[in-house]
């Protein structure tokens, strides 16, 4: 991960990310930069290109969805937590042409609230509204998606 900006808190949080679904470390997807409630990370065009030479569809896809697993490990305790995703859509905007990139980040606020919720009933929803943009920073999709941290134990409830 070297030239990348990572807190090293985070450091095996990012590795865990691309490495731990087979799926998702197929699509040779990057961790740009983690940190305290912020995450960037980079889909690279070489591999993930469809028939016609753009982002395959279920590349952004991938690079949207991942994003609602890796926030919580940057934004909350998530030690008796697991984070699971409920619902995710995608408004496909341009062509991507390029290695696509996409940041999330959540307040403080949210990620306080966000914890009391799950430590009060065991689990809470959060919302994610993601762009996913191209080297020009130009936006090639938007992905809306209700994720869940949950507390271990009740997973199967």
């Amino acid at each position: 991960m070297s030239n990348k900006d990572i807190a090293p808190k985070y450091a095996e949080i990012a590795e865990l990310a691309v490495n731990m679904v087979e799926g998702i470390k197929r699509t040779g997807i990057q961790v740009i930069e983690l940190r305290d409630r912020y995450v960037k990370l980079c889909m690279p065009l070489e591999g993930n290109s469809n028939h016609v030479g753009i982002m395959y569809a279920g590349s952004l896809f991938t690079l949207g969805e991942i994003t609602g697993g890796m926030i919580p490990f940057v934004a909350l305790d998530m030690t008796d937590l697991v984070p699971i995703v409920k619902e995710v859509n995608i408004r496909f905007v341009a062509p991507g042409t390029s290695d696509v990139f996409m940041i999330s980040e959540i307040s403080e606020e949210d990620a306080a609230t966000i914890q009391q919720t799950a430590s009060e009933n065991g689990k809470a929803d959060f919302r994610l509204e993601l762009e996913l943009k191209d080297a020009n920073d130009s936006v090639v999709a938007i992905v809306n998606g209700l994720w869940q941290v949950r507390n271990m134990g009740s997973l199967n409830q």
